[in-house]
């Protein structure tokens, strides 16, 4: 007959070698998802340019942005920060970035949605550039 210890050694070790190939299955489960995430995003209308007169240009405007995230949850997934940010070239600097929106996708309930809004957050340059630069330079980058 095995004694006391030998046994609570046997059942640890069972259990910690069962802990490690749970690990491993799910780490490689991870591996084989391949998320397709899709989103859109509109620009309607440009609400009001206004040049400061400290030089700086600032832009609103209305959009219309959808999107449909589920597949980027998986068992390991709590929730989804997103963002909308536009990048545009100036003679100054060759790459502008500026964050126009962002959310927080709690649940895979909430992972498709179609929003109708203005820019969250400023759209603001420091150089007067608005008023030279065509609207097609503006770049929408999609939600990530």
């Amino acid at each position: 007959m095995h004694s006391f210890g030998y046994r609570a050694n046997a059942l640890l070790t069972f259990a910690v070698t069962i802990l490690a190939v749970m690990c491993a299955i799910a780490s490689v489960s991870d591996n084989f998802n391949s998320p397709s995430p899709t989103s859109q995003v509109q620009v309607l209308n440009i609400n009001w340019f206004r040049n400061k007169p400290d030089g700086d240009d600032e832009l609103s405007m209305t959009m219309n942005i959808s999107a449909d995230l589920q597949s980027l949850f998986t068992w390991n997934t709590k929730q989804i920060f997103v963002f909308l940010a536009a990048e545009y070239e100036t003679p100054q600097n060759s790459l502008n970035q500026v964050s126009l929106w962002d959310g927080i996708i709690p649940a895979k309930e909430h992972a498709r949605f179609y929003i109708h809004t203005t820019n969250k957050y400023r759209f603001v340059d420091q150089v007067s550039v608005f008023t030279t630069l065509p609207l097609s330079i503006f770049d929408l980058m999609d939600l990530i």
